[in-house]
């Protein structure tokens, strides 16, 4: 564990201070200084054009990569990027792209940039947009315009993109002349950086990127994200406020990964006694295997979550936003239960929720090294602590045997899904980073797989169809070499399975699991609860989904049983080269009645 400032060893009792060695005096002798040598004088330097203005800022902001599907608008941004140090991938769509900026979000903290050309390529970035909104990812959407001189003439592939596409980020702004483009660009980084972080969408006019910006070229500014240190005395309430509750719940969420707190989150958890449990799709905030963790909230949960949250007599709810899956549809906290949100933007009452007991605006690192520096201050209470420490050993035995994904006997046709899962927690190593897709499939990971490291998961609280595979392509270039697998059905991952050329070219190495029930499962499910049909338009056709890799210079194989698939993902784990496996699994299987009848 790191610590938070230097150990300073004191003096031992009885000895006298060192002094400090004396500074020679310079000799008396010297040569005189030689004439200083006019220098001289610096080149001007050539103004820069929008576009490298553009990409100069968004380097300064943290921008490495920016995925696209190029576009004949903003080839003066294009050009521009790789000039200022960015790297540029190409897709194979729109929407893959926008996923691709934003698991790097999630999975670095840093902003990425995707880029699209006017109405068609602005409306195929939604999806990414939506989904970076709400994870609170940081990203940068570039969308080339119509030229100014034509702009309100419904010229070709124009609209209102601020005003349209842009009212799903977190900001939109179009920028209309080079003067207003670095001002403009200040604010953009700011709103993507600033308080709550989101996506914001910049509309490019074509014909703007290549004028030329008045006044001599200067650096962009390196903006920083602010450490927002919460207010001291809020910071002891809530101290105070754990320690006196029976049994209390940290609920921990995105914002610790994105601040880096988690060992901090660990070491607080420790300290005081409290279990963790993961926010919606946050599994890797807190060590899995840790005595203190207590699972991960919503969809397909472990069936002892729920009622340990609501048994809580405080709740603190650490950087996660209490989404409506994660809250299991703003059930929790009730009205009568006592929580307090510390978030860079914490909740209201109003917003689907009582309104939190108390709420203390931080980010959630800063408040974690201030309250460890707190607790490190004072004694607790020896009985409470012990009380608290045997109710967590059984709530963690407990937990231990909910999670289990196996024990379900299972005859029919293709693999078990739980027992792909049990496979997955034996073989794959700490570091692996596991991407997953929509549908449910999922459900029998978001139950059974273990992490024990942060930043080893990446999953869309917005349900995005299609992200699971782009997710774990952005991930394999940004750690190459690291084990990537990425979890997906088959309908999300006929959504983008294009982008399997994309990790051909890019060199991805990436497994992708392919769970086939040929069908869209969620819906079909709703369906059959409905009781009103034979599941209309939810069917789907067979893929191959192995000849199709193999089809792209990949690896595919087809898994039929459970004895099949340990050496398959071992050979697939060691072949330097995309691997899919395609899993068939009986339909008559879904992880909604196995793993939540209700």
């Amino acid at each position: 564990m790191e610590t938070d400032d230097p150990i300073v060893e004191p003096l031992p009792a009885g000895e006298p201070a060192v002094a400090a060695e004396p500074v020679a005096e310079p000799e008396q002798n010297v040569e005189p200084a030689p004439e200083p040598v006019a220098q001289a004088e610096p080149e001007p330097v050539a103004p820069r054009t929008v576009g490298r203005l553009i990409a100069d800022a968004l380097k300064a902001a943290g921008v490495d990569v920016a995925f696209t599907v190029p576009g004949e608008s903003f080839l003066g941004l294009l050009d521009a990027l790789p000039e200022a140090g960015i790297r540029v991938v190409t897709t194979r769509h729109e929407g893959g792209a926008a996923f691709m900026a934003e698991a790097h979000g999630q999975l670095t903290g840093k902003p990425a940039a995707c880029l699209g050309t006017r109405a068609v390529g602005a409306s195929n970035l939604a999806i990414g947009i939506h989904t970076a909104r709400a994870d609170s990812t940081p990203m940068f959407a570039l969308v080339g315009q119509v030229a100014r001189e034509l702009k309100g003439r419904e010229a070709f592939q124009e609209i209102d993109q601020p005003g349209s596409i842009g009212r799903l980020a977190k900001w939109s702004v179009e920028i209309d002349s080079a003067e207003r483009a670095e001002p403009i660009m200040l604010e953009a980084v700011r709103q993507a950086l600033g308080g709550r972080p989101g996506p914001v969408l910049i509309s490019l006019p074509e014909d703007l990127l290549d004028e030329l910006v008045p006044g001599q070229a200067a650096d962009a500014p390196t903006h920083r994200v602010a450490r927002v240190e919460p207010d001291d005395l809020a910071v002891r309430r809530v101290l105070q406020r754990l320690t006196a509750a029976r049994r209390p719940v940290i609920l921990a969420g995105a914002g610790v990964l994105r601040s880096r707190g988690t060992a901090d989150l660990v070491r607080l958890a420790e300290l005081l006694e409290v279990p963790v449990m993961a926010s919606w799709r946050r599994p890797d905030v807190f060590p899995n295997d840790h005595r203190l963790f207590l699972g991960m909230t919503g969809y397909f949960a472990a069936d002892t979550v729920r009622p340990r949250l609501d048994a809580a007599d405080l709740i603190l709810v650490l950087g996660a936003r209490l989404s409506e899956v994660a809250s299991f549809g703003y059930a929790l906290p009730r009205a009568d239960q006592q929580w307090i949100h510390v978030d860079l933007e914490p909740r209201v009452a109003g917003q689907g929720l009582p309104g939190p007991s108390e709420s203390v605006v931080a980010d959630a690192r800063t408040f974690l090294r201030v309250a460890r520096r707190r607790v490190s201050l004072g004694v607790l209470a020896a009985e409470p602590f012990d009380d608290r420490r045997a109710a967590n050993g059984e709530d963690r035995v407990a937990y231990e045997a909910a999670s289990i994904v196996t024990d379900q006997p299972w005859s029919g046709p293709g693999v078990h899904p739980g027992r792909v899962i049990e496979t997955l927690n034996r073989l794959l190593p700490p570091q692996t980073v596991v991407t997953t897709d929509a549908g449910n499939f999922a459900g029998w990971a978001a139950r059974g797989l273990h992490f024990r490291r942060p930043g080893t998961f990446l999953g869309p609280t917005s349900g995005a169809m299609g992200f699971g595979l782009p997710a774990a392509i952005a991930a394999s270039i940004e750690h190459p070499g690291r084990p990537v697998v990425a979890l997906c059905g088959d309908g999300g991952f006929g959504m983008t399975m294009n982008e399997l050329a994309t990790a051909a070219r890019e060199h991805a190495t990436i497994v992708a699991l392919v769970f086939d029930n040929e069908r869209y499962g969620t819906i079909r499910m709703h369906q059959d609860r409905r009781g009103t049909g034979a599941g209309e338009s939810t069917d789907l056709g067979p893929i191959n989904f192995a000849a199709l890799a193999e089809a792209l210079g990949l690896r595919g194989v087809r898994v039929d049983d459970d004895a099949a698939f340990e050496p398959a993902l071992v050979s697939a784990l060691a072949a330097g080269v995309t691997t899919v496996i395609h899993l068939p699994i009986d339909r008559r299987w879904r992880s909604v009645d196995v793993l939540d009848p209700a």
